[in-house]
């Protein structure tokens, strides 16, 4: 297996892991998109439940999600740790799930620790090697090329079909802009109302959603 892992990654985390693993070739770079490469076929971006927490506070998971959704690799988040160790509430906690895999259609997994999260990605590229000669098949409309991946998560939002998907991406030029526009920005479009505009803005942010 062929590592790739961005050069802003902790030595001690995953990567200490993956250099004693055999059968792992490691290299350190700079990746455009996640923090780690496997065999040129997904990314990976890897955050501790603190780091979570803060990059969902500071705004910057919503735009490194977006940023996920769009990469021209398959892409896959690991959330690494107890969630007691979280500082959102469970409802914002929730809300930036939903976001990112039922929206963004960004798978999630969960890992306990940096060793587990090293185990995980090696174990995904063993599965995903057994897709790709057959043994596993996977059913599901898959768009190709950037602008139509782009579209096709736009159109996971409330009311969003494919001509305001256009519209959307045409006003604000990229997913993460949109994820980012306030309800007033988004009612302020041609075509859109204060009612869509409030249920993308509640899709997008959860701020106010209660998950029993």
């Amino acid at each position: 297996m062929k590592v790739i892992v961005d050069d802003r990654e902790p030595e001690d985390g995953p990567l200490r892991y993956l250099r004693t693993m055999p059968d792992v070739e490691v290299t350190v770079g700079r990746l455009e998109v996640g923090d780690y490469c496997i065999d040129d076929r997904f990314v990976v971006e890897r955050k501790t439940v603190a780091d979570f927490s803060a990059s969902v506070c500071d705004g910057r998971f919503f735009r490194q999600a977006c940023n996920l959704a769009s990469a021209a690799r398959r892409s896959v988040l690991i959330l690494e740790g107890s969630s007691q160790a979280s500082s959102l509430s469970r409802e914002a906690l929730q809300g930036a799930l939903i976001t990112l895999t039922l929206i963004l259609g960004v798978p999630l997994l969960r890992s306990f620790d940096s060793e587990e999260t090293a185990r995980l990605m090696c174990y995904a590229s063993r599965q995903l090697s057994r897709h790709v000669r057959g043994a596993v098949s996977r059913h599901g409309y898959r768009p190709k090329g950037k602008r139509k991946r782009q579209l096709h998560i736009l159109q996971g939002l409330p009311g969003i079909g494919p001509t305001r998907a256009e519209w959307l991406l045409d006003a604000f030029g990229s997913v993460a802009d949109v994820f980012a526009a306030t309800e007033e920005e988004l009612a302020a479009l041609d075509g859109f109302g204060d009612t869509t505009a409030s249920k993308i803005a509640s899709t997008i942010h959860e701020s106010h959603a209660l998950y029993l």
